[in-house]
């Protein structure tokens, strides 16, 4: 059924469970290795789990505890205690301890001081399951000192691995010898200088063989090694957390604008190299309307024009194609800083004497700065009140400019009237004529926008359900691209998932025994489903000779209760006419009612049968329960327990 070796000390506690039968031999190690049993730790007259007495059975699960979770198995004790409050807090710490291994069964403190065969006997068999399986190869060498201290050596490991991490102030004897202070670092991380892909065609030859030859390690970059793991560990987080905001950024933005990766970038540079040249520019203009030195603003002057060097062609104003050719030729980013450092080279390098005059200069003009201020606070004042004055004077300006553009129309068709007025009707002729042509224009001029609006019409339309397909079909195209890398994602993290379960799978084969054959088992279960068969053949022939017997007594009863009912004719006709045949009617209604009863009496002799088998075999279901000598050891320890109680209040009343 199950097996497990359990180690404690320099003691081995073995459990054979086979058919019932429990056999426990403690082992002790002498010197050279060799195992020799203590036959007094347990006694040779066990030969079975019925046998197994209070204490072995608290011992076992004890050590079996200590062997699965040595965390847990340590805070327990494999003594039992004389006082009996103790053995019922021992009793529901182990049961404790079993319920959190996931024991399926009910267990208390009552199955280990009152304790029954079946109960102990699953316990024992869920305790050897969870036992740790040793490799084939040493599961059968001697326990040797070795192997009990690496045992010793990788509990106490897995116990300080358990422990949470304290401070100095809160450690107790055992965490300050584990937990020392003089191994805690702070956390200062520094920059780094590695090498990349060195597959990369964009990374140039020269930078190659500097990080071949002369780039230093790691190690001898930084001043102290205890910030080597905390710089590695920030450049690491630094480089992870730029891939996600670009991954997050392409998905919100870069799918959104319906370019390509490459065309995303070069467009993202470019904007980035325009910002900083309107930066330059604006830093330019103020500073040359605010009339600091000329030598700040040539500065900024030159930083720009040695960084439009190359470029400064293309930043200006062109064809679409100079566009499109300036959007899809765009440099690289060591061109860029290649610009930038010809920039800081061309600038200016001051020396001590240029500084002083500079600051010479500077406090010169601080003091004109000052009274500039001065005489520009005095006109500011007397500026507000000329422009109070000038929107007065030029609100009226502006009425008497309406008024008089006013009058002039006037006077203008005034004039040209009076001009028309000597030959009248010439001239009204005339205005009709022109009037009428006017209209004739018009009536043309509007059928004919009418059939080109038409046209336009159509043509509007058409291109509007190009564009409204052509629009579908973008958003379809970027809804199925998101749908396509989702299902890539699902489908990257199943694999990753089916490839850890996988190695998990392949452990567990590779940690099964590989002694056993497999021929072995299959004889095995063939055997158990011929024996499955023969038992459901003879299962069948019971119930078909069963049923048999069963119609075969409904026939007889049938024929006698037929034949009683044509006898009882017979006869209780001519039991009227003469005396000894009413007689016989009379015995033959006795004998009836005899056989029902002989009948009746049989059957409820097979029920009681099948009563009494049932009550057996509860008697010895409840017999391996030992439910007496729980019983009694109920009631002594009532009696202890009633001890223990009086003695304490003596104690207390004597306090």
């Amino acid at each position: 059924m199950g097996r497990g070796t359990l180690a404690s000390g320099s003691c081995c506690f073995q459990v054979s469970l086979d058919s019932g039968n429990a056999r426990g031999v403690l082992w002790e190690v002498e010197s050279g290795g060799e195992r020799l049993p203590v036959p007094y730790e347990v006694p040779e007259d066990i030969q079975s789990i019925r046998q197994f007495n209070t204490e072995l059975i608290v011992e076992a699960v004890v050590r079996c505890l200590r062997v699965i979770n040595p965390s847990l198995g340590t805070t327990l004790s494999h003594v039992l205690p004389p006082g009996m409050s103790a053995r019922f807090r021992i009793g529901t710490s182990l049961a404790q301890a079993c319920q959190d291994l996931g024991y399926p069964g009910e267990v208390g403190y009552q199955t280990f001081l009152y304790s029954s065969e079946p109960d102990i006997r699953a316990l024992l068999i869920f305790l050897a399951e969870k036992l740790p399986r040793d490799s084939p190869e040493d599961a059968h060498q001697p326990a040797g000192k070795s192997a009990l201290l690496q045992r010793e050596i990788a509990a106490t490991i897995k116990q300080q691995l358990s422990l949470p991490w304290l401070p100095s102030s809160c450690r107790i004897g055992a965490l300050r010898r584990s937990q020392s202070s003089c191994r805690l670092h702070r956390f200062h991380s520094q920059p780094l200088s590695l090498a990349s892909d060195p597959a990369l065609k964009s990374i140039p030859d020269e930078r190659k063989e500097y990080w071949q030859r002369y780039l230093p390690s790691v190690t001898s970059q930084l001043p102290h090694l205890p910030s080597v793991a905390a710089s590695l560990l920030e450049r690491n987080t630094s480089k992870l957390s730029a891939v996600q905001e670009w991954e997050a950024e392409w998905k919100s933005q870069g799918l959104a604008s319906r370019l390509s990766l490459e065309d995303y970038r070069s467009r993202k540079q470019q904007r980035l190299q325009k910002r900083i040249q309107e930066q330059l520019r604006q830093c330019t203009q103020l500073l040359a309307e605010n009339h600091l030195p000329s030598s700040s603003s040539q500065d900024l002057t030159d930083m720009l024009r040695a960084f439009d060097l190359d470029g400064g062609s293309d930043q200006k104003k062109g064809s679409r194609f100079t566009r499109t050719q300036r959007f899809t030729y765009q440099q690289d980013p060591h061109t860029l800083k290649e610009r930038m450092q010809r920039a800081a080279e061309i600038l200016p390098k001051k020396d001590a004497q240029d500084a002083d005059a500079e600051q010479q200069e500077i406090s010169s003009l601080q003091e004109q700065i000052d009274s500039i201020e001065q005489e520009i606070r005095g006109l500011s004042e007397s500026n507000k009140r000329l422009q109070l004055t000038v929107s007065q004077v030029e609100g009226e300006a502006n009425e008497m400019r309406q008024s008089c553009e006013e009058k002039a129309n006037i006077v203008r068709v005034k004039k040209r009237a009076v001009e028309l007025l000597p030959d009248a009707d010439n001239n009204l002729v005339k205005l009709q004529a022109l009037v009428d042509a006017s209209a004739q224009r018009m009536a043309n001029l509007v059928g004919q926008w009418e059939s080109h609006q038409a046209r336009l019409n159509d043509e509007y339309r058409e291109l509007k359900r190009v564009q409204q397909q052509q629009e579908d079909e973008s958003s379809r195209w970027m809804k199925d691209a998101k749908d396509l890398y989702e299902k890539i994602r699902g489908s990257a993290d199943e694999a990753k998932r089916k490839e850890e379960l996988y190695k998990q799978l392949l452990s567990e084969y590779e940690s099964l025994p590989k002694e056993v054959s497999r021929a072995a088992y299959t004889q095995r279960i063939l055997e158990i489903v011929s024996n499955i068969k023969k038992q459901k053949e003879e299962i069948t022939k019971i119930l078909s000779d069963t049923k048999e017997l069963q119609k075969e007594i409904n026939n007889l009863t049938g024929k006698v209760d037929r034949t009683f009912v044509v006898t009882d004719e017979l006869v209780f006709k001519d039991a009227k006419k003469d005396e000894p045949v009413r007689k016989a009617y009379k015995y033959l209604a006795a004998l009836h009612e005899n056989c029902s009863q002989l009948i009746q009496t049989i059957e409820d002799t097979g029920t009681i049968l099948r009563e009494i088998r049932d009550l057996e075999e509860q008697i010895e279901t409840e017999t391996t329960k030992k439910t007496l000598s729980n019983l009694q050891k109920i009631l002594e320890d009532y009696r202890a327990i009633k001890q223990e109680n009086a003695q304490l209040l003596a104690r207390i009343r004597e306090a």
